[in-house]
């Protein structure tokens, strides 16, 4: 089950704002506390911190500077902790899960499964009216460079994928025309940890496919050709 069907109120507002694209910056740390209390086990350390399990999965919430959430790198990693955290349902196979990203200029949908249901994290460039802008130069886009502010889009679709099994990436077009193509080569130069995950990249119509169908393809992938 996903989480949000289980929250509501203030334990709703402080998780989606966990998830808020462009990143929340008045997330306050009350808040978080209360959210975990309520879908986690909370034990207060010696020192003032906070460890947090759920499902297996244990984090540290160190003791906050300021009273709201002050940095990109503290809520990515109570993102992070909350999806590696998401019981798996039943039946699910153990091991890493299979990721699937569906990106084109507008927004990216990272799926942190390809089973049918998943819940995407959705992630848009920071104004709707400056899309991401790559370089043109198709010397430039050979040696993986874009211009002016990768930081835009690729970054936090990147952080989002931190942790992920193997990674399928949606998109559609061709070469500098493909927001695929530029996040994939973006993933080699900046995040290679990120992009040895990554096992194929494919051309999809996505504007023409429901979510089933473009889960569905992506289990095909996964599975691989049939057996002779």
């Amino acid at each position: 089950m996903n989480t949000t069907q289980t929250l509501s109120g203030s334990h709703l507002r402080a998780y989606n704002a966990i998830f808020q694209h462009p990143v929340s910056h008045n997330l306050e740390w009350r808040n978080v506390r209360e959210l975990f209390n309520h879908i986690a086990e909370v034990v207060e350390q010696p020192n003032g911190n906070l460890k947090v399990t759920r499902n297996g999965q244990t984090m540290v919430l160190h003791t906050p500077r300021t009273k709201d959430v002050a940095s990109v790198e503290e809520l990515m990693e109570l993102r992070h902790f909350l999806q590696r955290s998401e019981a798996a349902p039943a039946g699910a196979p153990a091991g890493d899960p299979n990721w699937l990203v569906v990106i084109d200029h507008r927004e990216a949908r990272v799926y942190s499964s390809e089973a049918n249901g998943s819940e995407p994290v959705r992630i848009m460039p920071h104004e709707p009216s400056a899309f991401f802008r790559h370089a043109h130069n198709s010397k430039d886009f050979a040696r993986g460079k874009e211009k002016p502010d990768p930081n835009s889009f690729f970054e936090p679709v990147a952080a989002a994928l931190k942790g992920a099994g193997r990674i399928l990436v949606f998109g559609a077009g061709t070469g500098t025309s493909s927001e695929m193509e530029l996040f994939v080569a973006w993933l080699g130069q900046h995040r290679p940890l990120v992009a040895a995950r990554v096992v194929g990249s494919v051309v999809v119509d996505e504007n023409h496919l429901s979510e089933a169908q473009l889960l569905s393809k992506a289990r095909e992938f996964f599975a691989g050709p049939p057996a002779a």
